[in-house]
Parts: structure tokens; sequence; C-alpha cells
């Protein structure tokens, strides 16, 4: 795997009094190669003397002046990051120990912990220590006492200052969006917009509790081609794969970050819109020591398709299947293979008989049984 640096902050509280605290607490980080760190620096740092001036980048600084925010969003979304974010709605958290500090923050900690190593096994963590960041400060100290050298080797963890550090006013401008985006004091009609800016640099956002309810996805605004109860189906069995997966080798990691992003495309696109094959191999190649090829995607669609989940495909790349024609269009495109390919097996297979007199049947070998069987029926 590549080596990369993250750049961590948080948004939110321990507070369960949702009526004046937030509803949510987000934990973003931004992801960076190190073979692009140097270009990232400089970029940020243009970013920072514009619209801050002498200042840090800083989400607070931009409060809810949206089309602001819209601006700086256009000009960071440039650069070369990407982001991993935890976000935890509150008031999902049923139980009395959540509302204590220290069981709040130890539930995060392993959330946390698990999800970015164990998708970032050589990573180097870099987070805000002053301020309001107690979070961060209680991570770092989780870290310290559970983190298995054997298992994470090169891994590090650092603690910067956040007016020292580019990155991390990155982070906290990212936290501070996403925090926007989700939070129910902070939602506006801006929300979907600060979405769709970050959509192309999202590698995955772990909603905690892990409760996938397909009826968030809804569409309000559908037409006749839009079939919900398909569209249902579809994220079914990917979160039902999701739910069980583990990432034991890269070709499972790949399967796995795979279908996060198709889930991130299908909330943040309209249902209509296809995603390119290359769109997603980028994604795909950010945390891996080689380069994923179109072959290599193309066969990981298919074994995940071999298990049931249900992937809508056409020239213009992948989506979720949304209605009958899109489910209508994959079965389409394995006709025009598998029928032709029958039939090329077939004619071998007869002038194979013809030539020995019927004396050698290519399909009679047991491992052929079905094929053979699926052969005869199709003969007129």
């Amino acid at each position: 795997m590549k080596q990369v640096i993250a750049f961590a902050d948080e948004f939110g509280n321990n507070s369960f009094k949702f009526s004046t605290e937030s509803t949510h607490f987000i934990i973003a980080s931004v992801i960076v190669n190190y073979e692009d760190l140097d270009e990232f620096y400089i970029e940020v740092e243009k970013i920072r003397s514009k619209y801050f001036q002498t200042g840090e980048i800083k989400s607070s600084k931009v409060k809810d002046n949206y089309k602001r925010r819209l601006l700086i969003l256009d000009e960071l979304v440039k650069l070369k990051f990407n982001i991993y974010s935890v976000v935890v709605d509150k008031t999902k958290l049923y139980g009395e120990g959540f509302k204590y500090k220290r069981s709040f923050y130890k539930y995060l900690n392993g959330i946390l912990y698990k999800e970015l190593y164990k998708t970032f096994p050589q990573l180097e963590l870099k987070v805000d220590e002053h301020g309001g960041n107690e979070f961060m400060l209680e991570f770092k100290n989780y870290v310290r006492q559970n983190h298995i050298r054997t298992l994470f080797e090169g891994s590090e963890f650092f603690v910067n200052k956040s007016d020292k550090e580019l990155g991390v006013q990155v982070a906290d401008f990212i936290a501070g969006t996403l925090g926007y985006i989700f939070d129910e004091h902070k939602k506006s009609d801006y929300s979907q917009q600060f979405l769709e800016r970050l959509s192309g640099k999202i590698i995955s956002i772990n909603h905690f509790p892990k409760v996938y309810k397909i009826n968030e996805y809804n569409e309000t605004k559908a037409d006749e081609f839009y079939s919900q109860a398909i569209t249902d189906l579809s994220l079914r069995s990917i979160f039902d794969y999701l739910d069980t997966a583990s990432p034991e080798t890269q070709q499972l990691q790949d399967a796995i970050n795979f279908l996060k992003v198709l889930v991130r495309y299908h909330e943040s696109n309209h249902y209509k819109n296809y995603t390119t094959a290359q769109e997603f191999i980028e994604h795909l190649n950010v945390n891996r020591e080689s380069t994923l090829s179109k072959e290599q995607f193309v066969n990981m669609v298919g074994s995940l398709r071999d298990k049931g989940i249900l992937i809508g495909s056409s020239r213009e790349g992948y989506k979720i299947p949304a209605n009958n024609n899109e489910i209508k269009k994959y079965v389409q495109h394995g006709n025009s293979i598998v029928l032709p390919l029958l039939r090329r097996i077939n004619l071998c297979r007869e002038s194979i008989l013809l030539a020995t007199n019927n004396s050698l049947d290519i399909l009679d070998d047991p491992e052929f049984e079905t094929l053979k069987d699926i052969i005869e029926k199709l003969q007129p």
C-alpha cells in the first residue's frame, strides 16, 4: 500500500442536549499521498492567504456564510486529497452510558481506530492539540495503549498545533462542512450543494450506529421510470454484504471500498446518473501500492454480482439500479455474451462429433454436465 498521511479534526461534542447542542459528532480525515504532500501544502497556503489572510483556515470563521463556504470548497476540491469520515448520530445512541463523556469517547475511539487503521494500515495521523478538541487528545492516548505495531507496521501518530499544520486546518474545514451537511442544527438548503462539492473527494463516510435505513435513499422527485422497490433491493444487497464482509485481502478491500463509493454516488448524484469505471478505479487506487487495472476492476464487479449484489452497468459506467430497464440492460448485456458463446461451444461440439462419427462428445466430462444440459435445451 502507498504511504499516506492523514490530517484529522472533529465537529460536535459529547453533549446529549439535542435541543441546544449538536446532534452529530463527526471526525473528518483528510488523506494525502506522501508523494503529493509538497504540492498539497503549496496549494493550501494559497487558499489560506486568499480567504483567511493572516489567520488559519477554520470552518468556524466562515460559519453560515454559505456562498463563501462554497467558494472555498470549489478551490479545495481541486487539490490532491481524499476524505475518510466517521459520522455518529448521537440521537441514535441508546443507553445511559453514552451520556458520560468517558463512555462516549471510548465508543468513538474504538470506531475510529478500527475504521481508520483497517483501511490505512500504514498511516501517519496528525491532529490538533489545542482548542476544544478533547476527543483527538483522548484518541491519541487510546492509540498509544491499544496500537499493535506487529499488525500495523509503520503506523505513527503525531499531534500538531493546527496553526502550524495546514493539513489539520483543511480537516477542520471539512469536518465543519460535514456538520453543515448532517447535523440537524446546521442543515440548510445549501447542504446538498456542500455534499455535491465534496462527493468526488469522499472515499467513505462511515455512519454509526451502523443501521442502514433504506428509506433514507427514497427519491421525492422521481419519474415513472423510477422504481423504489428495485432501488431498495439493490441497496439492501449492498448493505447486507458490507455488514459481514471483512477486508482480509486487497481484492476484498477493493470490493468494500467500491460498494461504499457506489452508495456515495447514489446519494449525491441523480438516480439516473452512471459513474465511469475510470472514476471508480481512481478512488480505489488511493490506498493501493499497485495500480488497479480495468480488467481487475471488471472481475471484482463480476465477483460481487456472483454474490447476489445488484449493480447496474452500461456504456456510461456503473450505478445502483433504480428501475426495471437498468436491470434489463444488465441482462441484455449478459445475454449478448452468453448465448453466442454457448452457440460457439455447440458448433465446436457438433464438429467434433461429426469428425469422430459421434464417438467423442467434448461435453461428456462430468464437469460439463450442467453446460451440456443447458446447450441441449437450447436446441430447436
